[in-house]
């Protein structure tokens, strides 16, 4: 080594704030005076195990506090449209979302949970349903045609499992054979890598709908996407180590650290201050979408998660209990991230909501709804036949139910492959959804 090496914790502490920026930056230095002889030390692993051990600084390879996929590359952001899927786990009951209109089959099924005409919000041209109160917050969008439903949504999988209807519908197939996510295949089709933060998922953990080969990265929150005590200097010595290595790590590395200095610029974007995000995980995840959005990173595609629609007891009404909770968050969240975007922005903003079933028509003994079939997704953003009802509806007659269940007239692919047809350009839905022939459904523009 060209340089020598710290003879105590006082000498190292010469080249940073702490110990191990100080280790970085030492090492930086010494890679720089001797880059000749850089692979070979590579080689024999010293470069790397004195960044690791030297001071007890991170690998290169993980510098993130998130996850990062082991490919990622870097291009121009292309096509900026922008797909947002909301997966409502636990069975979300649809017939309490939108609601069909005076239906005495709906009433009577639900003496204590049914909402009553007068109080649902107006549906405008669809008069056949109207909107639960608790949704206000998003029933401008609906007015004003940003907003549309498709009712008596099902998957091929008819298990009550939450766990196997969850896994159904993420892969985007009935056959188990399919081992990669739908969202991961539309990836696929785009082609080119594109950006860091082509495609997100904001959470602990990658949703079985991005699994696959395609670069995506998972997020618990862009603001804690750094490297723990690392400034822009500490980052660019990081950069040096790698600098001219001829490795697959030295690419990686890179990629890394390209992403934390974007991951702190998208930080830095601020929020529109009308708009007024309440509490939550839905909330955070829709500000940090907001944030690359607006940042114009190629964020083209992002998966999140509202859990609790599992509600066997305390579904209540419209003067409370856990739906009107539940849905008041999911409006006032997706309320916040249409302002703090806008409306141009919006424009090319296709959000998807998707649960893996839905609940029985009629009420249990303890006034919550069971494990059903047919659910319901809602629409939202540009290039929509918005405030209408899409699809078939089967009705609630006895004839017309699936033993006590909303029949499952219309399939969450239909849905999804008119979507990406009309809005992303991906035509070639078996490539998306194996052996399913798409049938129309009129919820998109063009369609």
């Amino acid at each position: 080594m060209s340089l020598p090496e710290p003879r105590s914790r006082d000498e190292l502490l010469r080249y940073g704030p702490s110990v191990s920026a100080a280790a970085i930056r030492f090492q930086s230095e010494a890679v720089a005076a001797d880059l000749a002889a850089q692979k070979d030390r590579w080689r024999f692993g010293f470069t790397r195990r004195r960044v690791v051990a030297g001071a007890g600084a991170v690998g290169v390879a993980a510098l993130g506090s998130q996850l990062l996929t082991t490919k990622v590359a870097f291009g121009a952001p292309g096509d900026d449209r922008t797909l947002i899927v909301i997966m409502m786990r636990g069975g979300m009951d649809f017939l309490s979302v939108i609601v069909p209109r005076g239906d005495g089959n709906y009433l009577s099924a639900r003496p204590n949970i049914g909402i009553q005409p007068a109080a649902l919000l107006d549906g405008g041209a669809e008069t056949r349903f109207g909107l639960n109160p608790a949704l206000a917050a998003v029933h401008p969008l609906w007015a004003s045609g940003q907003m549309a439903a498709v009712a008596a949504v099902a998957s091929p999988d008819a298990s009550r499992s939450h766990f196997q209807a969850q896994d159904c519908y993420e892969r985007g197939a009935a056959s188990t054979a399919v081992r990669t996510g739908w969202m991961d295949r539309v990836l696929a089709q785009w082609g080119a890598p594109g950006t860091t933060f082509r495609a997100i998922a904001e959470g602990s953990s990658l949703p079985r709908s991005l699994v696959g080969t395609q670069n995506k990265l998972v997020l618990r929150g862009i603001q804690d996407f750094r490297l723990e005590g690392a400034n822009d200097k500490t980052l660019e010595a990081l950069a040096g180590l790698y600098t001219g290595l001829d490795h697959p790590a030295a690419a990686q590395a890179g990629a890394t650290l390209q992403a934390l200095k974007s991951a702190r610029q998208v930080a830095n974007t601020a929020s529109n201050p009308a708009a007024k995000y309440p509490g939550g995980g839905l909330a955070g995840g829709l500000r940090d979408v907001a944030k690359l959005v607006k940042a114009k990173v190629g964020l083209r595609m992002a998966a999140l998660d509202l859990g609790g629609w599992d509600m066997h007891t305390g579904l209540g009404n419209v003067d409370g209990g856990d739906m009107k909770n539940n849905l008041t968050q999911l409006s006032e969240c997706l309320a916040a991230f249409v302002t703090d975007i806008g409306p141009e922005a919006l424009s090319r903003v296709t959000i998807v909501t998707m649960s893996e079933f839905g609940r029985r028509v009629q009420q249990n003994a303890n006034a919550g709804t069971d494990h059903g079939h047919g659910g319901g997704m809602l629409l939202l953003g540009g290039g929509l036949n918005g405030g209408r009802v899409h699809g078939r509806w089967p009705g609630l007659s006895s004839g017309a139910l699936d033993h006590g269940d909303v029949a499952g007239a219309n399939d969450y692919r239909d849905v999804l492959a008119e979507m990406l047809k009309t809005r992303f350009g991906v035509a070639n839905a078996p490539a998306i959804f194996p052996d399913h022939q798409p049938k129309r459904i009129g919820a998109f523009a063009g369609s």
